[in-house]
């Protein structure tokens, strides 16, 4: 079934389906994930505290010097702002000094909730587009719909003015209980009017989806590792546990980390009596530790999967790693990020912060997760694009483990350090969603684009139709892709017929769940993708017949 009429040729191109404020604060805290939260307990260093002086006099001597005589003006700040990143360059990748003016949005990453008009949003075409009103905002309560377009907030031009999404969304925040007044037109009816929206406490789940695949397989996906996320898992389990749940599906792919007493509070609900979770080992014994579990979790037995990918990192690893070495989870995916060094954030005088690496992670069975870096960071973040041209991202057998970094699990299965987790069943990554003309039509955000338009007109339509018959009997025909196509060719995407067939499939599902996304909520957006998703469905095999619970049991 495919509604009529087809997508108008005059659609605004979207973006994918977590940016604005969440996405550019992911982005932005990919590399900075792993935190420790305890109160600084930094003294100054009593094994060389002459050195420490005399570096510390130097570079004031010198900077005075620069600002007294130097032949022209300069801004001193953003030189000692260069200077400590150069400093720090030379540590590893994961120490890093944050600007006080980044830092808010940086800590959004962290935060259940925030202030604003709870509004996620791309720019299409320079056109801010809604994506979502999020639950409980005050756009939602306004009756923002996805696919309206925002012309100015509070008065400032946000079309058509070339802003970047992290602009846009410090306009959007502001503190509780303020006013900001949004100019919207929507498409589908021509009308231009104007909210005036309350800023309130917006809630910034980490929880993306928590549902039943059937009548007794859950699935719950973890997007990061933020204030709420163990009360969260805990009470979406538990609903999942009151549904008929006994077996689980744990999404931990592109979760890039955060705090770590979050995700060993998660391992604690999943492995059962006293066991390790984490060793943590820095410098001498400051930061020494290891954590157990310690309480009667809700869901220490039962069939359980993890899927995991190469955006897996961090506090992510940690959990995976634990539940592996415990033989408690069968992983699925791919080899995760290797990201196993530990941050304490540290506040600076200048409102910044420095996040130093002071420890680094160990699973149970004594396996390092950080993987090799050397002095340049340009090559540690091109490390994922090498595996890809290696063949890592296509085939287990690509991913090189040195012999030497053997470990075993509690049941005497082989494990392997060396950096990163690698799953128990290796699924290969889509090629089709890496082809060029695929990722050129997801740059220029035209799928998402086009079921945003096919909402907007066909909105009544769908508001007539529960989920399940949507889900059985939408199909993307072959004049929407038709039509997809010429919008991209529009935005400067060159038509080719033969990529457009190899990925229709993808594009079919892709786009059906965009527009499943906004007229039904998460759950229907993320069920419409399980069915075309191969790690997902490796997983769902691997809890059907049994095949997980013998691999575990296996030596």
């Amino acid at each position: 079934m495919a509604f009529s009429p087809l997508f108008r040729a005059s659609s605004r191109p979207a973006g994918a389906r977590r940016a604005g404020l969440r996405g550019a604060v992911l982005v932005a805290l990919a590399f900075g994930s792993g935190l420790l939260i305890s109160n600084n307990p930094f003294r100054p260093s009593s094994t060389n505290p002459d050195a420490t002086a005399r570096g510390y006099l130097r570079f004031k001597e010198v900077l005075s010097y620069v600002d007294r005589d130097y032949v022209d003006s300069v801004n001193t700040e953003g030189l000692a702002d260069y200077a400590t990143a150069q400093m720090l360059e030379r540590l590893d990748p994961h120490s890093v000094y944050i600007p006080a003016p980044e830092r808010e949005q940086n800590d959004v990453f962290l935060q259940g909730d925030f202030d604003g008009v709870g509004l996620d949003f791309n720019l299409f075409r320079d056109t801010m587009t809604v994506v979502a009103p999020l639950g409980g905002g005050a756009a939602a309560q306004a009756g923002l719909l996805p696919g309206d377009q925002v012309l100015r907030v509070g008065g400032q031009a946000v079309s058509g003015a070339r802003l970047t999404n992290a602009r846009i969304a410090q306009l959007l925040r502001g503190p509780r209980g303020s006013t900001i007044t949004l100019e919207v037109h929507r498409p589908a009816s021509a009308r231009t009017f104007a909210l005036a929206l309350v800023r309130s406490r917006v809630p910034n789940p980490s929880i993306d989806a928590a549902y039943l695949i059937d009548e007794q397989t859950g699935y719950i996906k973890i997007s990061r590792f933020a204030a709420t996320t163990y009360d969260d898992f805990r009470a979406a389990l538990a609903d999942l546990r009151r549904q008929g749940l006994s077996r689980l599906v744990l999404d931990l792919r592109g979760n890039p980390g955060g705090y770590l007493d979050r995700a060993t509070r998660v391992a604690d609900e999943l492995v059962g009596g006293s066991r390790k979770i984490v060793a943590i080992d820095g410098k001498g014994d400051t930061y020494d530790s290891q954590v157990y579990a310690k309480v009667a979790g809700e869901f220490e037995e039962g069939p359980l999967a993890v899927l995991v990918d190469e955006g897996s990192a961090s506090a992510a690893e940690v959990l995976a790693g634990a539940l592996q070495d415990h033989d408690r989870a069968l992983l699925v995916g791919r080899r995760t990020f290797g990201k196993g060094l530990v941050q304490q954030p540290i506040a600076l005088s200048d409102g910044g912060e420095l996040r130093l690496t002071i420890a680094r992670y160990y699973t149970p069975s004594g396996r390092s997760i950080q993987k090799p870096y050397g002095s340049s960071r340009a090559e540690y973040r091109r490390e994922l694009a090498e595996r890809a041209a290696h063949g890592d991202l296509a085939s287990a057998d690509s991913n090189h483990v040195a012999g030497g970094l053997r470990f075993r699990t509690d049941r005497g299965r082989p494990v392997y350090g060396g950096g990163g987790i690698m799953p128990d069943v290796f699924v290969p990554r889509d090629t089709l969603a890496y082809s060029a003309y695929y990722t050129r039509l997801q740059a220029h955000h035209t799928p998402r684009a086009l079921a945003l338009a096919f909402y907007q007109a066909h909105k009544a339509e769908l508001e007539g139709l529960r989920f399940a018959q949507f889900n059985a009997t939408f199909r993307v025909s072959d004049a929407q892709l038709g039509a997809l196509a010429a919008a991209a060719a529009r935005d400067g995407v060159p038509a080719d017929p033969a990529a457009l067939r190899r990925c229709a499939a993808l594009l079919r599902n892709q786009i059906k769940a965009y527009i499943a996304q906004s007229a039904y909520g998460e759950v229907p957006y993320y069920t419409v993708l399980g069915a075309h998703d191969a790690e997902l469905q490796q997983a769902l095999h691997a809890l059907g017949d049994g095949s997980a619970q013998l691999a575990l049991a296996s030596k």
